[in-house]
C-alpha cells in the first residue's frame, strides 16, 4: 500500500528548477542587510537599490520590472525560479532573455 508519503524525492521533477541545475546543488550566497527601509528590518537582506546603467547583477540577483528593485537570494537563481517583490507586491518568474543571455523577471500578476 503506498501513499503520498512514500514518494522518493531523490530526484527533482522533470521540470522543475532543480532539474535545471547541472550539479544538482546550488551555489550559496551570504546576504548582508543592506539599509534597504522600504521593507521590514527582518527582509532588508533580500533586497537592494537598482544604482543604474552601470550596476551589475550577480548570479542570485534579479531586477524587478516594476518598481526597479533589486531582489536578492540567498541561492543562485535559475530560469522558472519564482521570486517576490516585496515593494510592489509583485510575483515574477525568473527567465532566461534570449537576446542577452541574461536572467530576467517577468511578472506573474
Amino acid at each position: 500500500m503506498s501513499s503520498a508519503l512514500d514518494v522518493d524525492e531523490g530526484e527533482p521533477a522533470a521540470g522543475s528548477p532543480a532539474a535545471n541545475d547541472p550539479k544538482g546543488e546550488r551555489q550559496r550566497f551570504v546576504l548582508d542587510d543592506t539599509g534597504f527601509d522600504e521593507v521590514p528590518k527582518k527582509y532588508r537582506r533580500f533586497y537592494r537599490k537598482w544604482k543604474g546603467a552601470g550596476d551589475r547583477l550577480a548570479a542570485n540577483e534579479v531586477i524587478c520590472p516594476v518598481c526597479k528593485v533589486v531582489i536578492r537570494s540567498s541561492r543562485t537563481l535559475l530560469p522558472g525560479d519564482r521570486v517576490y517583490c516585496m515593494p510592489c507586491m509583485s510575483r515574477l518568474v525568473v527567465a532566461r532573455n534570449e537576446a542577452t543571455g541574461d536572467l530576467e523577471a517577468l511578472v506573474a500578476y
